[in-house]
């Protein structure tokens, strides 16, 4: 068993991401070296959206605080704390907190190589014309970025 409390937070503005600029919203990666399993855990500020995007494995979202909309495939629905959704591999999915306090949750994956394709953006400043970048998929263990 491996506990993990103390997450180190940080903004979402990397230059290397330019499809999701959020420096508004935090996120931290949970990884432990004995499963081969993430956790991403969000803090997503009030007006911020986590773009439309989707992934080739399973994903568990657990919402813990605030309210958002949630969109997966067609369908969108109102989430608040103690809500769980699960999403299949391969369908798009995004997050949009349209209230005024903070959302926080935990996605989970079954892997810590995650990959990502982005159907829309959040661009980051000097971007907005561009194209969603092609999908591509970083290990969490080594910070190794290749394209999917």
């Amino acid at each position: 068993m491996s506990l993990h409390r103390e997450l180190d937070y940080q903004p979402l503005d990397d230059e290397h991401d330019p499809d999701d600029w959020r420096p508004n919203s935090e996120l931290a990666f949970v990884v432990d070296d004995r499963t081969n399993m993430l956790v991403v855990a969000e803090r997503l500020a009030p007006g911020d959206a986590i773009p439309l995007h989707r992934h080739r494995i399973d994903e568990i979202v657990v919402f813990l605080a605030g309210r958002a909309e949630v969109r997966v495939g067609d369908e969108t629905h109102a989430a608040r704390a103690g809500d769980i959704v699960l999403i299949p591999a391969g369908e798009a999915h995004g997050v949009h907190n349209r209230g005024s306090e903070v959302v926080e949750f935990r996605a989970a994956f079954p892997t810590t190589r995650l990959d990502v394709e982005y159907l829309e953006r959040n661009p980051a400043p000097g971007t907005e014309g561009d194209p969603p970048r092609p999908p591509f998929a970083i290990d969490l263990r080594t910070g190794e970025v290749e394209p999917v």
